[in-house]
């Protein structure tokens, strides 16, 4: 063989000279169109909407194709959908108004300690942002905790980008009249790199950064749009270098030009790729109403991925034990017989409570301590000790020694 015709080797890097924007554009200048997206409400500013308050009955089918449908809007479509109703005040009204004084009352505590606040793509101090307020909640008020991570839709969505075993994180983010907006960007993992250290990573890798995180908001406020909700590119998280592409001023330059944004209203939920290029609005409502945009930011994280703030889940569990108890009571649930798709929405809602609380994915461990169960190829998970401790109705002392045990167990 002579090897003219073997394949050539092309660079695993993205030179910096690789983003183009006319090709970012050609992208960006795609329409959503209603019959690819059936189950949509409607699609507005290329977004699709769903309203889940019409949907009617919840099947097993129906909670597939939903699936479907938003995991393609992520990877291919337009990159970002709306949740109408996902927390509906009729439902979770009382839910919303506990979690809201709760927050209230960590954002208090922390400006009274002094504590300097960062901000992601933002002037810091200028918002009220609350850093880990998944854990902060928990120990701050576990009641509403415990009702709002129970919320079936959570893993539904969760389910649909990431599969199962994710790791929830939540900031919260409050911002004033007069509170800027952030410049146009992409989101953790590479997101987070400094532009130099971004072009390190091989372009295979910048496209699996999208597969590790979903990016979500929950709205504890109305979001009219001169309060700034977030401002989206659909279809931008297609563009293959768009992690070198988002610094460039071309590039804000078309977003600024380009981008749409949606009113939300109180409880509703947005969920979009971490690659769509996105800023969060300025609000430009009255000072005079002091009116807060108020949102929970969810980052959801793949078991394969390493989440952005570290979650210890022993005193979240040890603190709202007795109420999973009551329960997983209420559900008459026994975990290791029932099959995920017949569950009732008791059922549901105490999976996903569980699912956001601990953590599903075993490893990395020690498998001298923690060898694979005898029925699988892992050992237990914080979830399985979890699910094996409802069932048998332990203590609140029993299932914080049998977590500790499994960390102590775990390290090297």
């Amino acid at each position: 063989m002579n090897g003219h015709n073997a394949p050539r080797v092309t660079p695993r890097l993205y030179s910096p000279a690789t983003p183009q924007l006319a090709e970012f554009k050609s992208i960006c200048a795609q329409t959503t169109q209603k019959e690819t997206y059936p189950l949509a409400a409607e699609i507005s500013s290329n977004i699709p909407i769903y309203d889940l308050s019409a949907l009617g009955s919840i099947t097993a089918s129906l909670l597939n194709s939903l699936q479907d449908e938003w995991h393609h809007i992520l990877h291919q479509g337009p990159g970002v959908y709306v949740l109408r109703s996902m927390y509906a005040p009729s439902k979770y009204g009382s839910t919303l108004e506990a979690t809201n004084k709760a927050f209230d009352a960590i954002v208090a505590r922390e400006r009274a300690s002094s504590t300097k606040k960062g901000d992601h793509f933002a002037a810091g101090g200028t918002n009220d942002r609350i850093w880990n307020a998944f854990s902060k909640h928990a120990l701050q008020d576990p009641a509403s905790f415990v009702d709002y991570y129970s919320n079936p839709w959570l893993a539904i969505v969760s389910e649909s980008w990431l599969g199962p075993d994710y790791r929830v994180t939540a900031q919260v983010n409050a911002v004033h009249p007069g509170g800027a907006a952030q410049e146009s960007h992409r989101d953790y993992h590479l997101g987070f790199q400094e532009e130099r250290a971004c072009q390190r990573f091989p372009a295979a890798t910048q496209l699996t950064s999208q597969f590790l995180t979903l990016q979500g908001a929950v709205a504890h406020s109305d979001m009219p749009v001169a309060s700034g909700p977030t401002r989206f590119l659909p279809y931008s998280q297609t563009y293959k270098p768009g992690y070198l592409a988002w610094r460039k001023s071309e590039f804000r330059e078309f977003f600024n030009e380009s981008y749409v944004a949606l009113p939300l209203e109180l409880g509703d939920g947005v969920f979009f790729n971490p690659a769509l290029f996105h800023a969060a609005g300025a609000n430009e409502m009255s000072s005079e109403d002091g009116f807060r945009r108020v949102a929970n930011l969810l980052q959801i994280s793949s078991a394969f991925g390493k989440p952005m703030e570290t979650v210890d889940s022993v005193p979240l569990i040890e603190k709202t034990w007795e109420l999973m108890k009551s329960r997983f009571k209420e559900a008459g649930m026994v975990a290791s017989e029932l099959d995920p798709e017949a569950y009732s929405l008791a059922q549901r809602e105490l999976r996903a409570l569980v699912q956001a609380v601990a953590e599903g994915y075993p490893f990395p461990t020690n498998l001298d301590q923690r060898p694979p169960a005898p029925s699988g190829m892992a050992p237990e998970s914080e979830q399985d000790i979890v699910l094996r401790g409802l069932e048998g109705g332990w203590t609140t002392g029993e299932i914080v020694a049998a977590l500790e045990q499994m960390h102590v167990d775990s390290k090297a």
